[in-house]
């Protein structure tokens, strides 16, 4: 039996040892933020965070979890009620499929954990794990940098409404679309 903290909870588990931890979200817990996609620790569609840190559910084997905590996208918040990195990335609208968001929330939350004022190169390193295949690249770095409270306009890439210089477009000025 492994017993670990998910989301705040103890929960502990019967389930084989070397069963990876995506399975036991999913299956046990019904926690189906993190996603499977492609079960070799190459697209990140299943980060979740161990400890704070963001790491790869579908290779982590239960039995490196006894005793420790691990957040999905379900413990950083709600639809009804989302947390600071959801926020961002709602507000940047970064999703377009969305298969990848979960695992870029949950690698964004892991840097800010470990780095509160990431710069642009700590955050393009941090997501550089996880795979999007819409190509929303980036509305995503502008999420990233939403919830770390960085401004925008640096490096050309500017936050929904507001041009790359980081200034709201004028009243008579059209934003594009």
């Amino acid at each position: 039996m492994v017993t670990m903290t998910v989301n705040g909870k103890t929960v502990s588990s019967e389930t084989d040892p070397e069963t990876p931890l995506l399975y036991v979200l999913r299956n046990e817990l019904e926690l189906n933020g993190a996603k499977f996609g492609c079960g070799l620790g190459q697209c990140g569609a299943c980060t979740v965070l161990v400890d704070g840190r963001a790491a790869i559910s579908c290779l982590l084997p239960l039995a490196a979890l006894e005793g420790r905590s691990v957040t999905t996208l379900e413990g950083l918040g709600s639809a009804d009620d989302p947390g600071p990195v959801q926020a961002a990335f709602i507000e940047e609208q970064a999703a377009q499929c969305g298969y990848c968001i979960p695992g870029m929330i949950m690698r964004t939350a892991g840097l800010l954990n470990e780095t509160p004022d990431p710069n642009d190169e700590e955050i393009r390193a941090a997501l550089q794990p996880n795979l999007c295949r819409c190509g929303t690249h980036m509305r995503i770095l502008r999420a990233a940098r939403r919830a770390a409270g960085r401004p925008s306009g640096e490096d050309g890439f500017a936050f929904a409404g507001e041009r790359a210089t980081g200034q709201a477009p004028a009243e008579d000025e059209e934003t594009p679309a």
